[in-house]
């Protein structure tokens, strides 16, 4: 597959004003794959000069229209699965396998959105005094900025993409300095599904905050769309202050997995498995804590281990491989001194545990039990292969340690009790639960979290709503 290296503002591919260019690296061996354009606070200008500049002709765009681009982009993503996933692994490291899932869950996202951008919908209705009507309109907030992570970097893109599109709004998508060559290839699939010039505006950077600061401070952006870590969401907050820009944020996880004494351990630990190596462990959705209750923590902890012991790590383009690279060596050291801390404070090691010589950023499954709740790990999002696994006694206990913390996006519940099933679900201080099972997104659904994991909800009916607003007419009449 042929990936474009270069800004993509306007319609047209350009170099850096000054001409500048950063690496993109291959996390399975520490190589360079390619450079790619480093833009700086002028092309971020020039990327919101043209979305700009159409915002008002692509609003009055037919929705029609809009959809029917959303779908091809859509047909086009499918029918490119295995170039898209090969480029994804090279840049990011997950398996060949996984990266495919991937592509269908983004590709998934605009034909969800292409689904919604003709369901758009205002009201009419009338007032309490009788005499007055009411009529809704809704419209879109304007000019947008996306910014990416580099973890899921396809369908991350196509989630805040999508909706942006389907609601009538212009874009500057900023996607993370690792993996940017998943989100050049999108912007030219955009443009051969007919997406017109300036709608999507593609800015590469390893200056983030050079180029996005201004951006937020100008007056000209009106909604912020971002995912990432909540110490820079909240860095974006602040600075999206000024302008009163329009936000949704969908940051940091500290998910608690929790196992009740009834529960299905079949169910349990494949739940976990998905739960915890999704990405090598690398998702804000991925389990944190493991809650055990005492009567099956040790089986569980044993087949949990098991499982994650036959894994085979390495490159993520060889055959039979299940668990890739960390997506670089801040990322091994920031788990390996977590586990060290652990261990340091009583915890047992059941699998993995020490990190492999040789190149690449690699970290094994690891399954540790006994862990201390005073731990580092405890509090921290650990973004890697590590299981942690804690003992509890009663419900009241268990809910009061999930929610003991500044997090809220997801937690798991495993019983087969319904009762406790609804009871604890809603007891629970986060914005999705999974029931028995260890996977929560879909583009279907909304998706989000409370406290420090975010603000606004992604995917689902809803997730059209954080790029339009109402407008309301007052209608007399006599």
């Amino acid at each position: 597959m042929e990936v474009p290296k270069q800004l993509f503002i306007g319609g047209t591919w350009v170099d850096a004003a000054d001409g500048a260019t950063m690496p993109v690296d291959n996390p399975a061996t520490g190589e360079v794959v390619c450079h790619v354009a480093d833009a700086g606070a002028k092309d971020a200008q020039l990327a919101v000069d043209a979305a700009v500049r159409v915002q008002v002709e692509w609003a009055a765009t037919a929705p029609r229209a809009r959809s029917e681009i959303l779908r091809r982009a859509y047909d086009i993503i499918v029918s490119r699965t295995d170039e898209l996933a090969l480029l994804m692994t090279t840049e990011m490291g997950k398996p060949l396998a996984e990266a495919r899932g991937e592509v269908a869950y983004a590709a998934e996202f605009f034909r969800w959105f292409s689904e919604e951008a003709v369901r758009i919908e205002g009201g009419f209705g009338t007032l309490p005094d009788g005499r007055n009507r009411m009529l809704l309109m809704r419209r879109p907030v304007g000019p947008c900025l996306l910014i990416t992570p580099w973890n899921f970097p396809l369908a991350m893109g196509t989630r805040k993409i999508g909706p942006a599109i389907a609601a009538g709004c212009t874009m500057v998508l900023k996607p993370a300095p690792q993996t940017p060559l998943s989100s050049l290839v999108l912007a030219e699939i955009l443009r051969e599904a007919g997406l017109p010039d300036g709608v999507l505006n593609v800015v590469t950077t390893s200056k983030p905050g050079e180029v996005v600061e201004p951006l937020l401070r100008g007056g000209r952006i009106r909604k912020l769309s971002f995912t990432g870590s909540t110490q820079v969401g909240k860095l974006l907050l602040e600075q999206s202050a000024e302008q009163v820009v329009r936000t949704s944020m969908e940051l940091g996880g500290n998910a608690p997995f929790i196992v009740f004494d009834d529960a299905d351990l079949d169910k349990a630990v494949d739940g976990a498995m998905v739960a915890k190596m999704r990405n090598m462990g690398e998702a804000c959705t991925a389990a944190n804590r493991f809650f055990v209750h005492r009567d099956v923590a040790e089986e569980f902890a044993v087949r949990l281990a098991a499982r994650m012991s036959a894994l085979t790590v390495g490159p993520g383009t060889e055959p039979g491989v299940d668990v890739g690279p960390l997506i670089d060596q801040n990322g091994r050291r920031k788990v390996e001194r977590l586990v060290e801390d652990a261990v340091q404070r009583g915890a047992r090691v059941l699998a993995g545990g020490r990190t492999p010589t040789g190149p690449g950023s690699f970290y094994p499954p690891t399954v540790l039990s006994r862990v201390s709740p005073d731990s580092d790990l405890m509090g921290t999002e650990i973004f890697g292969p590590v299981a942690a696994i804690l003992t509890f006694d009663d419900e009241d206990e268990v809910v009061r340690q999930a929610n003991d913390t500044e997090w809220g996006l997801v937690g798991y519940v495993f019983t087969e009790s319904l009762d406790r099933a609804l009871r604890v679900s809603e007891r629970l201080e986060a914005g999705m639960v999974g029931l028995n099972t260890g996977l929560v997104s879909n583009p279907a659904a909304p998706f989000g979290g409370v406290k420090q994991s975010g603000l606004g909800r992604e995917g689902g009916r809803v997730g059209i709503d954080e790029f339009l607003d109402y407008k309301y007419v007052a209608v007399p009449v006599s």
